[in-house]
């Protein structure tokens, strides 16, 4: 069940900057604070599917089938290869332009593609949630359910934290369009840079 090793557990794992939080936190740089909590509520959308294939074994499948696994990690890293891409391409566009070329749907599409085409955050949850399992209390799944809800709600409330205070600098980022420019670039080296180690790092 829920217990204070889980929770502490779980903290320190969505603690940890990944394309997520680097995701959210550059919305709310550039587009502010709504933007910021889409992309939270997107990216913590995109975990729900690694939750549900925990729960039902596929991350075994996934973990033990080279093929399909090769497959998701090679459209998770185009995907982020792509985001770099536009990123780096708006560098020095005014950003009402920006912002009006990224509807709340569009958004969320784009968070939830973050997550979602990362087959590793399957393979960990597997790995993560039955550690927590009582088996004095039976029903294993509804448990790994409910840990799963917790963690889901944990990674939006910190995710909107990180991407709030990302939003609080924007007005001192806005003074100086240079600096804009070059922080777009620089979260577009990121991608890119995550991108390859999804599709050439190790399994």
């Amino acid at each position: 069940m829920v217990t204070l090793p889980f929770l502490l557990t779980a903290l320190v794992v969505v603690l940890m900057p990944g394309t997520g939080v680097l995701y959210t936190v550059s919305c709310g740089l550039i587009s502010g604070r709504r933007a910021a909590v889409v992309a939270a509520f997107g990216c913590t959308l995109g975990i729900v599917p690694h939750i549900a294939a925990s729960l039902v074994g596929l991350a075994a499948v996934l973990h033990a089938g080279a093929a399909a696994y090769q497959a998701l990690r090679i459209a998770g890293a185009v995907y982020l290869a792509w985001l770099a891409w536009c990123l780096w391409r708006d560098a020095e566009a005014p950003l009402p332009a920006l912002a009006a070329e990224r509807p709340v749907g569009r958004r969320i599409v784009h968070a939830i593609a973050i997550n979602l085409l990362n087959p590793k955050l399957t393979v960990f949850f597997f790995a993560f949630l039955p550690q927590f399992v009582d088996p004095a209390a039976g029903e294993a799944t509804r448990q790994m359910a409910m840990l799963g809800a917790v963690f889901m709600a944990m990674t939006f409330a910190v995710f909107v934290v990180y991407g709030c205070a990302a939003a609080a600098a924007r007005r001192r980022v806005l003074e100086s369009p240079r600096l804009m420019a070059w922080l777009k670039r620089g979260f577009a080296g990121v991608f890119a840079l995550l991108g390859a180690r999804l599709a050439f790092g190790d399994r």
